[in-house]
């Protein structure tokens, strides 16, 4: 009760007063900007991570040597997983793209359209045509939007695709050359797969790359695409040796790996404001007890016991943390709600754009706003208030009530 007391009473300096207002708006500030930068990046690693998924799989099974001869009993072994939704077979190679006097080089997919659209989400990024255009037997392709920029290509063109196995003759190695018709293009929203990744039918990729009925693996989605790691080691055992599963985290482990770093470095560098703000509160407790030591040397000799100041004190430093970590929260969580609205009105008013469309992958700032965040920021600002009100409640403790006293 004194505590609350003593943060609503006046002061004989006025500065503590202004102190505290800046320690509270200091603890305000800082936790509605950890909010909305986590908050932003993890709207950012959502997007990426939809786009990743859109090309990638969840889980692959794979041969060492890059050949599944017997991949139809593998994925029926998979199949029986709880957690597995679809399975599909694929055929992943390397091969030279020339149209004219453009040439690129490309990884070349093998895939059963039926099958695929199960286990990833590449027909929603299809800007011309669609995947079941792909049949055997009709050298279809399907081409990323600035691979086929690139070659100069639009659907209904034809493209010559240059494998690296050659066929042996008299006269020497001859590459293996095919004719194929660019039956559709798509734009998945990553640089890797746009510009290099050309899709054609599994049977066709078979024969051209003489794998018979073999396959370079199976691609598997899963019904929670965070459990692909403990699925996959659950996989392992039932496997041959030889064949081993690796999911999505693994091929793009240095990607994530870099955005936890990111996230958490984010986080230490603006905590620091955080940390600034509870050093207020250690000044503004500290002349507070200077300012009232002859409160305090009348509540000594009334009885009250050094545990009690200690109290008073802790109270009123911790009403500064609590007011301004509940007034940061609320900011902060209606800011990140609402970032797709705040962004556009600010650059609207002022005629700007903070992610260009032709430099960044993503134009727009996503928001992805988790309640695990929202409380181990509100959690660190309220343990940063408490250890800052330790010292100064500590000192008011120790006041001698006779000294105090002597010059009143």
């Amino acid at each position: 009760m004194v505590g609350l007391r003593y943060t609503r009473a006046r002061r004989r300096n006025r500065f503590i007063g202004v102190n505290s207002a800046v320690s509270m708006i200091g603890i305000a500030v800082g936790v509605w900007a950890l909010i909305v930068v986590l908050s932003v990046m993890n709207g950012f690693q959502k997007e990426v991570r939809t786009r990743i998924l859109g090309v990638v799989s969840h889980l692959q099974i794979i041969a060492d040597d890059n050949r599944l001869k017997d991949w139809q009993s593998l994925a029926k072994i998979a199949a029986q997983h709880p957690r597995v939704v679809a399975t599909a077979p694929f055929v992943q190679a390397q091969a030279m793209l020339s149209n004219g006097q453009s040439m690129r080089g490309a990884a070349v997919r093998g895939i059963l359209p039926g099958a695929e659209e199960k286990v990833a989400d590449l027909a929603g990024h299809m800007r011309a045509g669609s995947l079941d255009e792909l049949r055997a037997g009709e050298f279809g392709v399907v081409l990323g939007a600035d691979l086929a920029r690139a070659l100069g290509v639009l659907r209904g063109d034809k493209i010559a695709l240059i494998a690296p196995q050659g066929i042996v003759t008299p006269a020497g190695v001859i590459p293996r050359l095919k004719q194929f018709t660019v039956v559709g293009l798509f734009e998945a929203g990553l640089a890797d797969a746009d510009s290099s990744l050309a899709l054609i039918h599994m049977k066709d990729a078979q024969v051209l790359y003489q794998m018979g009925e073999a396959v370079s693996g199976v691609r598997l989605k899963l019904d929670d695409l965070f459990a692909s790691r403990a699925v996959a080691r659950e996989l392992l055992s039932k496997l041959p040796p030889d064949v081993f599963a690796s999911d999505w985290t693994r091929s793009h482990a240095n990607f994530f790996r870099a955005v936890e770093i990111e996230k958490r470095m984010m986080f230490l560098i603006l905590a620091l404001i955080v940390f600034v703000a509870a050093i207020n509160i250690i000044s503004t407790l500290a002349m507070a007890v200077v300012d009232k030591q002859a409160d305090i040397a009348i509540l000594r000799t009334l009885g009250a016991a050094p545990r009690s100041i200690l109290q008073i004190f802790v109270v009123q430093g911790m009403v500064l943390g609590v007011v301004g970590t509940l007034a940061g929260v609320i900011v902060g969580v209606i800011t990140a709600l609402n970032i797709d609205v705040i962004v556009p009105a600010i650059e609207s008013a002022f005629n700007i754009k903070f992610l260009s469309k032709d430099v960044y992958l993503i134009p727009d700032l996503p928001s992805d706003l988790q309640m695990g965040d929202v409380v181990s920021i509100g959690l660190m600002a309220l343990g940063l208030s408490f250890v800052a009100t330790i010292l100064p409640s500590l000192r008011a403790a120790n006041v001698n009530p006779v000294e105090a006293l002597r010059y009143e």
